[in-house]
């Protein structure tokens, strides 16, 4: 039946990206291989594959933070390492939420000054505005009780809640989030997928999870590997991809 709907045009476009680390052509390692893809608003995509297959490499290439050997990356059309420094880094600011592995928390501060700095620097959000949606916040990930606490006083589960609050309280166009689950037991970690996949659908926001975590990829829209540096679509690897066919089932 026809529609009248305009197709879907991609929020963030990365063509041919290569990475590698060393200093010469015999030690040089290749974290990616040529990647391309497009990532889409209102969708939340999770980037699958084995420790040391290049995805963190590839989640800090496109949100601005390591800059690529070669290729390009768009964000809202605009390409990132076509940027000076500084343009990027206010582009980042403005557009993009991260949750990392280590929490990069301020040890000084408690987890409702965690929440607020990044309303007051981030979006000019006056002191009660920040106050509200940071209480709104941290009621949403069951934080209410520890909002007065610094990182050393919280665990670690209760760290990696504030740094997940932290990305998404100023509702950015782009997340991006390494092992946001790690931390977590599963209840907890569910709610936070939960709570990126409502960003990502009633927010319109792009968001791109880094997670070994299976129990995922039902809360996903679309579903992403690497291996080896080298990206593919699809929800299960193909075994063609291994040397061993029985590995298939392991990703």
């Amino acid at each position: 039946m026809p529609t009248d709907e305009a197709p879907l045009m991609p929020s963030m476009k990365a063509r041919g990206i290569t990475r590698s680390f060393g200093d010469d052509e015999e030690s040089k390692i290749y974290a990616l291989r040529n990647v391309s893809l497009e990532l889409y608003p209102g969708q939340i995509a999770l980037l699958m594959g084995p420790s040391g297959s290049g995805k963190s490499t590839l989640l800090a290439v496109l949100s601005g933070l390591l800059h690529p050997d070669c290729g390009s990356v768009l964000a809202l059309d605009q390409d990132l390492w076509a940027m000076e420094e500084d343009e990027c880094e206010a582009f980042r600011l403005q557009h993009f939420g991260f949750i990392f592995q280590g929490y990069n928390l301020f040890p000084a501060l408690t987890a409702r000054e965690q929440l607020e700095m990044i309303l007051r620097w981030g979006s000019d959000a006056s002191y009660e505005e920040a106050h509200e949606r940071t209480t709104e916040m941290l009621a949403m990930l069951g934080l209410s009780n520890r909002a007065h606490l610094r990182p050393l006083q919280l665990s670690g589960g209760e760290k990696q809640r504030v740094a997940i609050g932290r990305a998404l309280i100023k509702q950015p166009g782009f997340v991006f989030a390494d092992e946001p689950t790690a931390a977590l037991d599963w209840k907890h970690g569910q709610h936070v997928i939960e709570l990126l996949r409502a960003a990502a659908h009633d927010q319109n926001s792009t968001i791109l999870v880094v997670a070994h975590d299976s129990r995922i990829i039902p809360f996903v829209d679309r579903v992403l590997h690497l291996d080896d540096g080298v990206l593919f679509e699809g929800s299960e690897k193909p075994a063609e991809m291994y040397h061993d066919p029985s590995i298939a089932s392991d990703f």
